[in-house]
């Protein structure tokens, strides 16, 4: 059976995205410190379309974390802002650019219809009637492979909060953002079966996984 997996770098007061987040700032200021240990790693730039990197204690984790994933759910923010109804004409295309780096199909969490939008090597699929029938269509897409669940917190939120998550890789940066977007709010104490197996140290981040 498919695994529903949860990737996502937070700062050390709970943040997934700082405050203030916009079109033009999506992870809000001060946001990309939390991705800060991985843009140059190697196994990061790759799928990325970029060359050269270094290899540390954080290349293993990226690259298992790359493994086995066949389908990704995503909430609308991740997806891009501008909230509310889809525009009708030439509706954005979010953050990802003209090729994406999933290369494999992506459910997008939303409450506004819209059809498929395909581009290099990704299409996205835009889902309108909850996060059971996202994850069923992942599953499905993903033909035996696991599916990540990238994000933001919000969708992080209901996943947890309903138990569907199997794993959760939390990369931990140590920064304090202050405000933003928590991880864990509204969410209660119940890890819903989801215990630490593994802690990882490298430079700028701690790894930390959970298994259900």
């Amino acid at each position: 059976m498919s695994k529903l997996r949860f990737i996502i770098s937070m700062s050390l007061d709970g943040y997934v995205a700082g405050p203030q987040q916009s079109v033009e700032n999506p992870l809000g200021i001060g946001g990309e410190r939390l991705h800060s240990w991985a843009f140059e790693l190697a196994a990061w730039r790759a799928p990325h379309g970029l060359t050269g990197g270094v290899v540390n204690e954080s290349s293993a984790v990226v690259e298992r974390r790359l493994t086995n994933i066949g389908a990704t759910v995503m909430g609308r923010n991740m997806f891009g802002g501008h909230p509310g109804a889809w525009q009708a004409e030439k509706p954005w295309n979010g953050w990802w650019g003209t090729e994406p780096p999933f290369h494999h199909p992506v459910f997008v969490l939303t409450h506004h219809a819209r059809e498929p939008l395909r581009l290099k090597g990704t299409t996205f699929t835009f889902v309108t009637d909850g996060i059971e029938s996202a994850l069923d269509q992942a599953q499905r897409a993903a033909n035996g492979k696991d599916v990540a669940l990238a994000g933001g917190a919000s969708a992080a939120q209901q996943y947890l909060d309903a138990g569907l998550l199997d794993e959760m890789d939390l990369s931990v940066a140590p920064i304090l953002l202050g405000g933003g977007e928590r991880l864990f709010d509204n969410v209660g104490d119940d890890l819903h079966g989801l215990s630490l197996v593994d802690v990882v140290g490298a430079p700028g981040v701690a790894h930390l996984r959970f298994v259900r």
